[in-house]
């Protein structure tokens, strides 16, 4: 009740913001505005993630593998001051609204990711643990624990997953709250993102 009531209001209440910003990536650069990827959910079961485009619509990369830098050329400059404040994910509270995501939880993976040089259900035996019981996130507690980003440090992806699974076993609407608000804090006000 709380994805969907949240979901749902900050639709509402961002709706002006989102137009705002699909103008400006259209003016920028040729292309659709949001981009879409298909990423693992819940139980395995694949879902369409939307994200406002970031990257120039001929690189993008509607696989996965190629994981965006801090100095990546594909990155338009819009595309850079949405990834940096993570405002690009906020499409993802449609997933949400849809049922496909949750405020909270494991990030989604692209089908093949890669970790470390290989596939992560190679580098982590657990990986598929992640969606069993729980909806993929916008954010969570990986990602306020400065765990995103680029996935090629295998010892850093696996520590991901590690904190993915912690939060599944401590899961409480407290934790998700605390995680919301260092998400806020974090990712939009301070702008840590690649």
């Amino acid at each position: 009740m709380l994805d969907i009531a949240v979901s749902l209001c900050a639709l509402l209440l961002l709706a002006p913001f989102f137009l705002f910003i699909m103008v400006r990536i259209k003016a920028e650069s040729a292309g659709p505005a949001l981009f879409w990827q298909w990423r693992e959910g819940l139980r395995g079961r694949p879902f369409e993630v939307a994200k406002f485009r970031s990257m120039y619509a001929c690189f993008s990369d509607h696989g996965g593998r190629q994981q965006a830098t801090a100095d990546d050329f594909r990155v338009t400059p819009l595309g850079r001051g949405l990834r940096r404040r993570s405002i690009d994910e906020l499409p993802q509270l449609l997933c949400v609204l849809k049922g496909e995501m949750s405020l909270v939880g494991p990030r989604p993976h692209a089908f093949g990711m890669l970790a470390g040089g290989v596939s992560y259900d190679q580098l982590v035996p657990y990986y598929s643990k992640r969606h069993r019981l729980m909806k993929p996130g916008i954010t969570g507690w990986a990602q306020v624990n400065g765990l995103r980003g680029r996935t090629d440090d295998a010892r850093l992806a696996h520590m991901r997953i590690d904190h993915d699974m912690a939060y599944i076993q401590n899961f409480s609407l407290w934790l998700d709250l605390v995680i919301l608000a260092r998400t806020v804090r974090q990712e939009i006000l301070s702008g840590s993102g690649i």
